[in-house]
C-alpha cells in the first residue's frame, strides 16, 4: 500500500500561512490559503439591472451612490442615512415625494409581489419595520443598523414582509 505524504514542508506552511487573507465577500468572509498581493483597485460595485421607469432607476442610482455612508436613526442624507431615510432620499432625487417613516413609506404606491419585483421597488422587511429599495438580481441597497453603513444585500438575509412600486 502506498503512502501519502500529508504534510507540508516548512517552506510551504509559511507561505500558505502568509497567504491566509480575510476577503469581505458580499454578507459573508471567504478565507484564501492563496498568496495574494494587495491591491488599491476599487471594489466592482454590485450588479444592477435596468429598472422599467427613469424615476426608478434615478432612485436606484441615488441609492446605490451612498453605499459605505454610516447609518444614524432618523437621519435622512445626505451625510448618513437610516433606512427610511435613505428611500426617501433617493426619491427625492427622482422627484418622488415619500413619506419620511417606514410605516407610512408601507402604504405608498401599488402593492407588489416578491415574485414580481423589479429595480426601484421599496421592499420592506420584519413586518414593515425596515426597508429597502430593490437593485435586481435578488439584492436590495439599504441602511441597515446602527454601526453599520448604507450597502447592497441579499434580500434572502432578511425576513421579507411586503414591497411597493412607487415608480
Amino acid at each position: 500500500m502506498a503512502t501519502v505524504r500529508t504534510s507540508l514542508s516548512h517552506r510551504s506552511t509559511r507561505r500558505l500561512q502568509r497567504g491566509a487573507f480575510a476577503l469581505l465577500a458580499g454578507a459573508g468572509i471567504v478565507l484564501t490559503p492563496a498568496v495574494a498581493q494587495a491591491s488599491t483597485a476599487p471594489v466592482a460595485p454590485a450588479a444592477v439591472a435596468p429598472a422599467a421607469t427613469a424615476a426608478a432607476q434615478t432612485a436606484v442610482n441615488t441609492a446605490m451612490a451612498q453605499r459605505g455612508k454610516p447609518y444614524a436613526w432618523g437621519a435622512a442624507g445626505p451625510n448618513s442615512f437610516d433606512c427610511s431615510g435613505l428611500t426617501s432620499f433617493a426619491y427625492h432625487a427622482a422627484g418622488i415625494a415619500l413619506p419620511r417613516t417606514t410605516g407610512a413609506q408601507a402604504n405608498t404606491g401599488a402593492p407588489v409581489a416578491r415574485a414580481n419585483l423589479v429595480p426601484g421597488d421599496l421592499v420592506f422587511f420584519y413586518n414593515g419595520g425596515h426597508v429597502g429599495i430593490y437593485v435586481g438580481n435578488n439584492q436590495v441597497v439599504h441602511a441597515p443598523t446602527a454601526g453599520d453603513v448604507v450597502k447592497v444585500t441579499n434580500i434572502d438575509y432578511m425576513t421579507f414582509s411586503s414591497a411597493r412600486r412607487v415608480a
